[in-house]
């Protein structure tokens, strides 16, 4: 069974079950500041989620491309992908817990045929502090349906996902409570941070077992479900809303309580042909194959970087295909991007010619199922894709011709050389430092304060979505955007309290998916220093810090205040500080332009996803907020 027909039988089957399909949002979302695209099944029908009364009725169903770039650095692995397929469906009042997970439970074994026993589910531990307990419901029905299939379904009291790590699975569980960081569901992230007067509940996720020999337990600690590793892949997530936050902090049953369901298409495809692996599915094969025929080298040996084509060119169809044009700015910066390091990554494979002649019609012909209403620009989207290939591939000769010649005379390239290969050959910034990762070529420390200054000098800020130029690094000033800026002045604060006292910030890149800071360190981080920054952050967001900011002089700021900044010469005699804690005794005080929240509670869990180097004595990390 492909991917297209696992689609179509799931959109039938909730036509069965009483839903109307809907269309689904496009890619491209407009009047939204907070993210450039659709990232998830859910985002769409948020508005009726929350009250709203939608036209088609109450049960609703779907299936919905969504794109999430803060997974770009990710493709490579067998799962993470930037675009992807939700398949969803809705009851907005009307059915719930028992009818959506009997439901799911059936089109996951009767019209996939997954077998049974390769299926593990999760539910909510509850939280005593405000009054919100165990979700016995949901784990009773899925025993049930277990027990129906022939399945003794033991229960797990698991709680943290790195208890899990430690404890691992004993014989016959298979369902699992964790707490509000893995089964919970609110705008705000965890229970702590729902905010007031939304709807919010427990949910149910349902994972896919590929094998203990998937797992690398030295690295990933001991399977379970909520792990990290290759043996359990979540396929989909049933939110059960059934809670409202009060006015004083408290939650209360919903009188109309609704079911947000969202499954991975390419998962659950994955899982129907019993590999870990997503590119081996029907939508990413052919792709595969192609490159493979045109490379004349294989998918085994070269894994990373046809994962990495196969996804970016897969992308860059879907925003085409919707009438989306590579531009140097949001929506369309994103989309050159991908067509570039598409470009690149073939290059290390020794496709130095146009190549995206040969994969765009394979990938046209895998959506050719799609509805046109939401691929609208189906007709013109080769032509867009190669014109910009073209394009880039007399930028990238010279730009890579000149970057080598630079590295060759000097032995490391500095900011200043960057802005030149960007200003003078057009080469971007970010595609540089790529290249120099790729091929071992040093960067001074101070790379992208040389970069950022060269760019002042010449009156050429460009505010582009994928390298934070906008004003403190931000993509944007949307909610979530903020919400990383002031989680990035908690993790320096935590560095520099748990690592070293002299780490100080060298970049950062905030977007509304996520942080990456770099800062200087002599050595990879542990895994213990690691955990102990998280954990440190999470304490602070917990204790609901407030935030303030207020301008003084910069001799005061600097010598009374000891506020934080790394330009003193350079800043202006009036500055903003930003304040996070008790005023005489603040746990972070930074120069800073802004914007903030206003308390650290409304952050959420924040989790370090990556740890690596940057350049020489530079580390990078790259964390998000759940």
């Amino acid at each position: 069974m492909d991917a297209n027909e696992i689609r179509q039988r799931f959109l039938d089957f909730q036509v069965k079950k009483g839903h109307k399909v809907i269309a689904p949002a496009p890619l491209v979302l407009e009047g939204d500041p907070t993210t450039l695209f659709t990232g998830s099944g859910m985002q769409p029908l948020l508005p009726y989620l929350l009250g709203k009364e939608h036209p088609e009725g109450t049960r609703l169903t779907d299936s919905q491309p969504s794109m999430r770039l803060q997974d770009i650095e990710d493709v490579g692995d067998p799962r993470h992908t930037t675009v992807f397929e939700m398949l969803g469906n809705w009851s907005l009042g009307d059915y719930f817990k028992k009818e959506q997970i009997r439901n799911f439970f059936e089109f996951l074994t009767k019209e996939v045929g997954l077998d049974p026993s390769k299926i593990y589910v999760t539910c909510f531990i509850g939280n005593g502090k405000y009054g919100i307990p165990k979700d016995l419901e949901a784990a009773k029905i899925w025993q049930e349906v277990f027990a129906e299939a022939g399945i003794d379904a033991k229960i797990a009291e698991i709680g943290s996902a790195k208890v899990g790590d430690e404890r691992g699975i004993k014989e016959g569980e298979r369902i699992f409570f964790y707490d509000d960081k893995e089964n919970w569901w609110s705008r705000g992230g965890g229970i702590e941070t729902t905010p007031l007067g939304d709807p919010c509940g427990p949910d149910s996720e349902v994972f896919y077992d590929f094998g203990e020999d998937k797992q690398d337990v030295e690295k990933y600690g001991k399977a379970h479900p909520a792990s990290d590793g290759a043996r359990f892949m979540e396929i989909g997530n049933q939110v059960f809303m059934q809670y409202r936050r009060k006015e004083d902090g408290s939650f209360e049953e919903l009188e109309k309580k609704n079911v947000d369901f969202g499954g991975g298409l390419e998962r659950i495809a994955a899982a129907a042909i019993g590999s870990h692996d997503v590119f081996k599915i029907s939508l990413m094969k052919p792709i595969i194959d192609k490159l493979e025929e045109i490379s004349g080298k294989s998918y085994e040996t070269n894994t990373d970087e046809m994962r990495v084509i196969a996804d970016h060119i897969r992308g860059a169809y879907l925003l085409s295909a919707q009438g989306l044009a590579p531009a140097n700015k949001t929506q369309g910066y994103a989309l050159r991007r991908l067509i570039r390091r598409a470009i690149l990554r073939a290059l290390d494979l020794g496709i130095s010619t146009n190549f995206l002649s040969e994969i765009i019609p394979i990938v046209a012909d895998n959506y050719r199922d799609l509805p046109d209403s939401i691929l609208t620009h189906r007709d013109t989207a080769l032509e867009v894709l190669l014109k910009e290939e073209k394009a880039f591939r007399t930028t990238l000769n010279k730009g890579l011709k000149e970057l080598n010649k630079m590295a060759k005379n000097s032995g490391k390239l500095s900011g200043a050389d960057l802005f030149k290969l960007q200003d003078t050959y057009g080469f971007p910034f970010e595609l540089s430092v790529e290249e120099c990762y790729r091929s071992d070529i040093d960067l001074t420390e101070n790379y992208v304060k040389e970069f950022e200054e060269a760019l002042k000098e010449q009156r050429e800020r460009s505010q582009t979505a994928s390298k934070g130029m906008f004003k403190g690094g931000l993509e944007d000033h949307g909610e979530q955007t903020v919400k990383y800026h002031t989680a990035c002045h908690l993790l320096l604060a935590a560095l520099q309290k748990h690592v070293k006292e002299d780490i100080c910030q060298k970049g950062s890149n905030i977007t509304a998916d996520r942080v990456r800071f770099d800062f200087n360190l002599d050595h990879k981080m542990t895994a213990e220093e690691i955990k102990k920054v998280e954990d440190q952050v999470n304490e602070w967001i917990t204790a609901d810090l407030p935030v303030i900011f207020d301008e003084y002089d910069k001799a005061y700021a600097r010598d009374v205040l000891k506020a934080h900044g790394e330009f003193w010469d350079k800043y202006p005699e009036k500055l903003k500080v930003y304040t996070i804690g008790d005023f005489e005794s603040p746990i972070s005080r930074e120069v800073c332009g802004g914007p903030h929240v206003e308390h650290t509670g409304a952050l959420g869990h924040f989790k370090i996803k990556k740890e690596e180097s940057s350049s020489a004595g530079v580390r990078r990390v790259k964390a998000v907020l759940d």
